[in-house]
């Protein structure tokens, strides 16, 4: 149960964190049992120490380095900030290795058109970019036709 309202809540619906616990306060009151998360804050702390596979969080600090003009420079040229992120490639083996990817992932540029032959973009992989990159990086050897969806395939 507890996944299931993380992954509505916070991806599907990607509700703020005022009206999470608004719900989470309904949810408490309707029902006599323990609730799986009791604030946003809870709810985000589990999201976040949940484990797939080992990638854990790094980070490091950065500060401008830039020119400084005359006189008093704003805050943010001389704040420090951190920054925080996974390893890309740690995440994406493990993306990669996961079945819940099986068949989602477009490893080629493609070209979505509707019924009209007018030209669909829906993700990255359809958007003119992608395509521009995949026909002029390699040569494009075919074009596959499935309804009324047609998909560049390169080599």
């Amino acid at each position: 149960m507890a996944f299931q309202l993380a992954e509505f809540l916070y991806s599907r619906e990607q509700m703020s964190a005022a009206k999470i616990d608004d719900l989470l306060a309904i949810m408490a009151a309707m029902y006599d049992k323990d609730l799986p998360f009791h604030s946003h804050k809870d709810m985000y702390d589990t999201i976040d120490a949940t484990t797939h596979g080992d990638s854990p969080w790094q980070s490091f600090s950065v500060t401008y380095s830039g020119a400084m003009p005359d006189g008093e420079p704003p805050s943010w040229m001389t704040a420090e900030y951190d920054v925080w992120y996974r390893d890309p490639k740690v995440v994406l083996e493990h993306q990669l290795a996961n079945p819940d990817f099986k068949g989602e992932i477009d490893y080629a540029a493609k070209v979505v058109v509707d019924e009209d032959g007018k030209r669909e973009v829906c993700d990255l992989m359809s958007g003119q970019w992608a395509f521009e990159q995949s026909v002029s990086s390699s040569c494009l050897i075919a074009i596959q036709v499935v309804d009324t969806k047609f998909t560049a395939l390169r080599t």
